[in-house]
C-alpha cells in the first residue's frame, strides 16, 4: 500500500466480517494474525510506490454465503471496488459462492464458501 493508515481502516472493516480482530501495527507494516494464518500489508520497503499485481488475487475464506455477502458490503462501504457482485461460482471447484473487490490500492480480492448440496 501508498497509504498504510486508509489500509487499516479498509482491511479492519473487511476482515471483521470474516472475524479477524483489527490489526497490529509495526512500524510501515499492519498485520492480521489468526489460528489459520497471517495477512500483512506494507508499504514496499524499496521506497518505491505500491502497486497491485496483474492477474494476482488474495482469496480468504467465508463460513457460509452471509458471510460472503457481508464481507463484500463492507468493502464496497471501507472504499473498494466491486469486481465481481456476492454468487454461485459455476467455474470454481465444487459448489462455491463468492464475491470478488478490488482494494483502494487496486489489490484483487475475494471472499469464497462451500455452499452445502
Amino acid at each position: 500500500t501508498n497509504d498504510l493508515d486508509r489500509a487499516k481502516a479498509f482491511y479492519d472493516k473487511l476482515l471483521g466480517t470474516l472475524g479477524v480482530p483489527p490489526a497490529t501495527v509495526d512500524g510501515n507494516r499492519i498485520f492480521y494474525i489468526t489460528n489459520t494464518g497471517v495477512f500483512s500489508v506494507s508499504k514496499p520497503i524499496n521506497g518505491e510506490p505500491a502497486c497491485h499485481a496483474n492477474g494476482g488475487t488474495i482469496g480468504f475464506e467465508a463460513k457460509d454465503a452471509a458471510t460472503v455477502d457481508a464481507f463484500h458490503a463492507a468493502g464496497l462501504s471501507a472504499g473498494g471496488t466491486d469486481e465481481g457482485a456476492p454468487g454461485p461460482r459455476p467455474n470454481a471447484p465444487g459448489n462455491a459462492y463468492g464475491a470478488y473487490l478490488r482494494d483502494p490500492d487496486g489489490n484483487k480480492i475475494c471472499a469464497f464458501c462451500q455452499l452445502p448440496g
